[in-house]
């Protein structure tokens, strides 16, 4: 894609977002592997060297040998809150900033928006969260930092220190549901707004990739931001192929430029 073409398709963006009242950012993937964390599913990606059979739900709660492949995951950093927030991050907290963003709606699990400066009640986690790793008999919450710290102490599937039950970082695994609450009111988001911008998503994991559904459903424009295809481009508005933070970037700059023009 030209710079000059990649340039007008971001003022479109720009001039959407502007001219909206309600607008919604659904996050994936591909705004965080700019910040260095890992797509599970691409080449290279922890799913080619761990199988996604050994991490369904119903695999942490009945095998140890499960367990201690989770955590080995978790030990080697391979899900990690040491990463840093990206343009993509900070030009999507700005439009907050500028009082051009609703919400936004992430896949993501690295809490990279909230780092950048978003209110923990803007970012509606579909998947859950790295922060915190949770017993499943007793639902004591622990850090994520003070899990990792005993791992690299020696143990290998910690266990919980008021029960000794089953600990599980509090992400969304295979065969899990996904945190009702949370579904529920990014959906009613989904289908309030009236601008829907997908930034790094594939859209082929559901249900969360119901939402822009639920969207244009409601009569919302729509906006992909992705390098690679999705099931939805035909229905986008406007569609870049592009990464997410060399769009973001200009895409924030024209906004600020229309916002301060008004």
């Amino acid at each position: 894609m030209g710079e000059q073409n990649l340039d007008t398709l971001a003022d479109r963006v720009a001039e959407l977002i502007v001219n909206a009242k309600r607008v919604v950012v659904f996050t994936g993937a591909g705004v965080s592997t700019e910040s260095g964390m890992p797509d599970f599913r691409s080449p290279g990606g922890i799913w080619e060297r761990f199988d996604p059979e050994d991490f369904t739900y119903q695999k942490l709660m009945h095998s140890p040998e499960s367990r201690k492949k989770w955590w080995q995951i978790f030990k080697e950093r391979e899900l990690t809150t040491e990463a840093e927030p990206n343009q993509a991050h900070l030009a999507i907290a700005e439009l907050d900033k500028l009082g051009k963003l609703d919400c936004v709606i992430t896949q993501n699990v690295d809490t990279l928006h909230c780092k950048a400066g978003l209110a923990e009640d803007k970012v509606f986690e579909l998947h859950g969260s790295i922060r915190w790793v949770v017993c499943l008999s007793c639902g004591k919450r622990y850090p994520s930092e003070q899990i990792r710290a005993r791992l690299d102490e020696g143990e290998e599937i910690p266990e919980c220190e008021s029960c000794h039950g089953i600990l599980k970082p509090e992400i969304v695994l295979f065969g899990e549901m996904l945190p009702e609450k949370v579904f529920e009111e990014a959906a009613h988001r989904s289908s309030s707004a009236d601008l829907f911008v997908v930034i790094g998503s594939t859209l082929i994991v559901y249900p969360a990739a119901n939402m822009p559904i639920y969207a244009l459903e409601s009569g919302a424009k729509l906006v992909i931001i992705n390098l690679s295809p999705t099931p939805m481009d035909d229905q986008a508005t406007v569609l870049i192929r592009a990464k997410a933070g060399e769009v973001m970037s200009k895409v924030i700059q024209w906004v600020r430029e229309k916002v301060s023009g008004l």
